[in-house]
């Protein structure tokens, strides 16, 4: 039997608290899950795409079975294949994301029918943070250390040392 591998997708742009339980939550339910930071690179994030892999890839350190990756300007079904991932988990905080989520595994079955799309709905503790809302409370200098991972607060404070725009 071939390992069960999966993909989980996203900017990450910065990755927060309610990422991380969606991945720690996946990779328990597949042998190999790969992160997947999809950007475009015609637009400028937040953090720059290595910072986001780098955030992510210290928040997921005491997971062995997860590795992250950079999805650049591609549809998710394509990074899958690529990957021989047969399973997208996505993570749902409401209504209005399932809704979303669901138009995106409609078309994505279309396109690669042997792929499978598991929803998981965030811990209810979790689900109102966004990284959206994330980079407000940065504009307004807020703390955001009940968020995000170390990792985030940890490249905020050194963006806020150099002098970096936030």
């Amino acid at each position: 039997m071939s390992d069960r591998i999966g993909l989980v997708t996203g900017s990450f742009d910065p990755v927060t608290n309610g990422h991380l339980d969606i991945i720690k939550r996946a990779s328990k339910l597949v042998d190999h899950l790969y992160v997947g930071i999809f950007y475009n690179p015609h637009k400028a994030g937040f953090f720059d795409v290595k910072t986001r892999k780098r955030m992510l890839e210290h928040a997921l350190r005491s997971f062995p079975t997860v590795e992250v990756v950079l999805a650049e300007d591609r549809l998710a079904v394509d990074l899958a294949r690529s990957l021989k991932a047969t399973v997208l988990i996505r993570g749902v905080r409401n209504a209005e994301d399932l809704a979303y989520e669901a138009n995106m595994a409609f078309f994505n079955k279309g396109l690669s029918p042997q792929l499978e799309t598991i929803f998981l709905l965030t811990d209810p503790s979790l689900q109102y943070i966004s990284s959206s809302r994330i980079k407000e409370l940065l504009y307004f200098g807020a703390d955001i250390g009940a968020y995000v991972p170390e990792s985030v607060v940890l490249e905020v404070e050194r963006k806020r040392e150099t002098n970096q725009k936030i």
